[in-house]
């Protein structure tokens, strides 16, 4: 078991219920460079969840297995799509080993921060490198910690403020730990209050994970639509390739 947060029942049945997620505009651009940097091989999802991207990923051709933390989120998956066709291994992406290896390892929607440790995610980097095959490709989605937009003394930065709701990021900047606040409306008078927890991690600073995996820099956009990243960027999508000469990480 990791540091992270553990998905329960209650918030895995939820979890499918924000349709922003699930939306064409978002999956679309996401399913295309996951599928063609996969080409004819297969794809492994860290943290896979109830199969927002694996799932049309597995539509649209391309041979997916998983790795889960939470039993219940798999256990939504499962209401999607069987074991004989998107198996499913339950443990920690920073450890946990499936037969076989791929093309494609991927990690999306900021997940890697999940792991609150440097170590894990270090490992996490490292045990994506070993799935890999030579000349694969491991891809993260994550976003930049909006520690520019804090004035001295503020340790919190909302990003979002609607009447459905309020979000907001605490940073420690001296741990790099931080917690996300969730204020959801769930009917016309009240609101569920939830956090999740992460640890921030700049870009560079996975640059120097990947380098220590065996993998070497291949491209960095903004977002899945392949915007040039910036200084100004919130979020990136960054690829690393492992040499064709190389052999994965050295755990």
């Amino acid at each position: 078991m990791t540091s992270s947060d553990l998905w329960d029942e209650a918030t895995a049945s939820r979890y499918d219920d924000d349709s922003a997620m699930f939306s064409a505009e978002v999956l679309g651009p996401t399913v295309d460079v996951l599928a063609e940097l996969a080409g004819d091989g297969a794809a492994l999802e860290f943290a896979l969840g109830t199969g927002r991207v694996a799932v049309p990923l597995l539509d649209r051709g391309v041979p997916v297995t998983g790795i889960e933390l939470s039993q219940p989120m798999v256990d939504v998956l499962r209401t999607k799509v069987d074991a004989g066709r998107l198996p499913v291994t339950v443990g920690d992406m920073a450890t946990t080993r499936v037969p076989g290896q791929f093309s494609l390892v991927y990690l999306v929607f900021n997940t890697l921060g999940n792991l609150r440790t440097q170590a894990e995610q270090v490992e996490c980097f490292r045990n994506a490198a070993r799935h890999l095959v030579p000349g694969g490709h491991f891809v993260i989605e994550l976003w930049v910690p909006g520690i520019r937009q804090m004035p001295p003394g503020q340790t919190a930065v909302p990003f979002e403020v609607s009447p459905e709701h309020t979000g907001f990021d605490t940073y420690d900047l001296v741990t790099q730990q931080g917690t996300s606040h969730h204020y959801t409306r769930v009917d016309g008078e009240t609101y569920r209050y939830g956090t999740t927890n992460f640890r921030y991690v700049w870009p560079a600073e996975c640059d120097l994970m990947a380098q220590l995996a065996g993998l070497e820099p291949a491209a960095r956009w903004a977002d899945w639509s392949r915007s040039e990243f910036t200084a100004d960027s919130p979020s990136h999508v960054s690829v690393w390739r492992m040499p064709v000469s190389g052999v994965g990480g050295d755990g």
